[in-house]
């Protein structure tokens, strides 16, 4: 039902050379009509009172590079999440995993002077590892950044370059967890967030730590068995009041990604209001759905079979995301983290 046919050249090695003119897709739903246009024509489609939702998550440089003690083997490991400050312990996924055992060792850096321990080798992400470090937490954590890597996603079979440090990111990025980038909010540059200011959008923040389940093609025929990970999230009052306002007063309320979508689903009230929330969402979308916050969405092209696609359909209809789709392709839109956008209306 989700499948097409995606040539690999439509998948975006690198971002489109400025971050707001990268394609615009427009799709109406309540014509079905599809224009074309440059991302930072999408000024046109917001007045004085409406709100953006941003995702204002953090990619940190969650991909090590390793060797593991006595054989020396090169271990890459994914930092996914951090379990306990004091105590250095974090969710790892690690690769190649069949090599690795409870109670081997890894080594990190030139001179070997970070090392983790493999203390649980039973969790459905992947690993635990313990990390040995004498010093100061904030000691640590520079060490960890030292040695990370910004973690563009697996399609991207080129090596990290130094643009990526500053293109796998938001400019509104702020609050640091993400494993990987909110990707509708690359699009925005400071000029244009600056311009939809000065037209009279207003702009809510929210926070969603992306991890990389987001990204888990969905395996099994009846969606309602498909399991989301968790990821943690959180709605300040003042954002819930932004977003609460403006839907009172029928102005558009526009999520910016997947990411801010499932989040305001994840506390929304019987009255279709946002409630300030912090914790862990598993929500996943899928047609049919009824929406309750946002009424329009800015979105990037997914992958076939992909949760993300399935929320972009249960938002702008199965039938005209699927046309908008393989027109996507005749037109060559680039897909993916840093393909091209659209603008649901």
């Amino acid at each position: 039902m989700f499948k097409f046919n995606l040539p690999k050249e439509l998948l975006a090695e690198y971002p489109s050379k400025n971050r707001d003119e990268s394609k615009l897709m427009v799709v109406d739903r309540a014509t079905g009509k599809i224009t074309h246009k440059k991302f930072k024509d999408v000024i046109n489609y917001f007045d004085e009172g409406d709100v953006m939702v941003l995702n204002d998550t953090k990619v940190f440089p969650a991909r090590m590079y390793g060797n593991k003690e006595k054989t020396g083997a090169k271990i890459e490991v994914f930092l996914l999440r951090e379990l306990n400050k004091e105590s250095r312990l974090w969710d790892v996924l690690v690769d190649p995993a069949r090599k690795i055992r409870i109670g081997n060792k890894l080594y990190f850096g030139e001179n070997d002077n970070v090392v983790a321990e493999v203390i649980d080798n039973t969790t459905s992400r992947g690993r635990t590892l313990r990390f040995l470090f004498d010093g100061p937490y904030e000691d640590f954590r520079k060490a960890l950044y030292d040695l990370g890597e910004t973690p563009l996603p697996k399609y991207i079979k080129r090596a990290v370059e130094e643009s990526d440090i500053d293109r796998y990111q938001t400019v509104f990025a702020k609050n640091e967890g993400a494993v990987a980038a909110p990707t509708a909010g690359l699009h925005f540059s400071r000029e244009l967030l600056k311009r939809l200011e000065i037209k009279g959008v207003d702009y809510a923040n929210i926070t969603l730590h992306i991890g990389l389940g987001t990204f888990r093609m969905v395996e099994v025929e009846d969606l309602t068995k498909h399991k989301m990970d968790s990821e943690d999230a959180l709605i300040t009052e003042e954002n819930c009041l932004k977003i609460n306002n403006a839907k009172d007063k029928k102005k558009k309320v526009c999520a910016v990604g997947t990411t801010v979508m499932r989040t305001l689903e994840s506390s929304v009230s019987t009255t279709g209001h946002v409630n300030p929330y912090a914790g862990w969402t598993n929500k996943f979308i899928f047609p049919p759905y009824d929406f309750s916050v946002a009424n329009c969405m800015i979105t990037n092209f997914h992958m076939p079979e992909s949760t993300l696609l399935m929320q972009v359909a249960a938002f702008g209809g199965y039938d005209l995301i699927m046309k908008a789709y393989k027109e996507a392709i005749k037109e060559k839109y680039r897909f993916y983290s840093y393909g091209d956008a659209m603008l649901i209306l």
